[in-house]
């Protein structure tokens, strides 16, 4: 994976890094794996805004994404690795031994013609996805389950990964990427290595268009705002607004919004860095 800075032709780009994508291998999906996508622009169904900042952006397809890697004990090859619009990863088209096609989400290192497998008795190598009851304490994992059966939901995006820290009875203690550590079935399954583009983090845009492109419509400042539309709006000249808070009134920092009496909260054994 590397990153490329370019040359100051023009204003937007003289300060553009853009991806390499040197992994990447074709720029053409598997056509039975897309689904339309379609947009709402933030309107509801009587057309009337209900999301500010969304609209616009280039026309896109939804990848069918196998989260769940239910394909047990087929051994699958890589055929490509390719570019998703939908998510910071990278995708890989498998071909299982059946001549069944699916996407999974790419791991680093990841390599065209590599076999990767899912289940039990399973090899503990990149791309492999196994139960946490099997996976070597210490190893680091990605595309985590919160539940069986429910498909990955954890550690998806680009260069993300967890680390297995412990077992004890039915629970695996798990240490994610926000930092919270956290207790997992063992019968949750999990693939091995962290996933791919790791340097999607170090791209810059360089212009606002390129927002645009990406469906995202200009978002004001709320200090900018008259006080009937936000509570840090008015006053006069540069006002600082007051403390950060949400529309509604909801402090951003420091305040705690997650319910102390929430189901979850006996299986977080550590919670995430502030």
């Amino acid at each position: 994976m590397s990153v490329r800075k370019l040359k100051p032709i023009t204003p937007g780009q003289r300060f553009r890094v853009v991806n390499g994508f040197d992994t990447i291998t074709t720029d053409k999906p598997e056509k039975s794996l897309l689904a339309p996508k379609k947009r709402s622009g933030g309107r509801n169904n009587q057309g009337r805004m209900t999301t500010r900042n969304i609209g616009g952006g280039h026309k896109q397809k939804y990848r069918i994404i196998d989260f769940k890697r239910d394909k047990q004990g087929i051994p699958a090859t890589v055929k490509t690795i390719e570019y998703d619009p939908n998510r910071t990863a990278f995708i890989a088209l498998v071909s299982y031994a059946d001549g069944e096609k699916r996407y999974v989400i790419a791991q680093n290192g990841l390599k065209v013609g590599q076999v990767i497998v899912s289940g039990k008795n399973v090899a503990p190598e990149v791309g492999n996805a196994m139960y946490l009851s099997e996976i070597p304490l210490g190893t680091t994992i990605s595309c985590i389950e919160l539940r069986p059966d429910q498909g990955a939901v954890m550690a998806r995006s680009a260069g993300s990964f967890a680390q297995l820290m412990a077992r004890d009875g039915k629970y695996a203690t798990v240490k994610l990427p926000s930092g919270e550590t956290r207790l997992i079935l063992l019968t949750c399954m999990a693939t091995i290595g962290v996933v791919s583009n790791s340097d999607h983090q170090l791209l810059v845009s360089g212009k606002a268009g390129r927002s645009r492109w990406l469906g995202r419509r200009p978002r004001t400042n709320p200090v900018r705002m008259n006080p009937v539309d936000h509570p840090m709006g008015g006053g006069e000249g540069r006002s600082s607004g007051g403390h950060p808070r949400s529309r509604n009134g909801i402090p951003a920092k420091g305040f705690k919004t997650r319910s102390k009496t929430k189901a979850s909260n006996k299986y977080i054994i550590e919670r995430r860095k502030k």
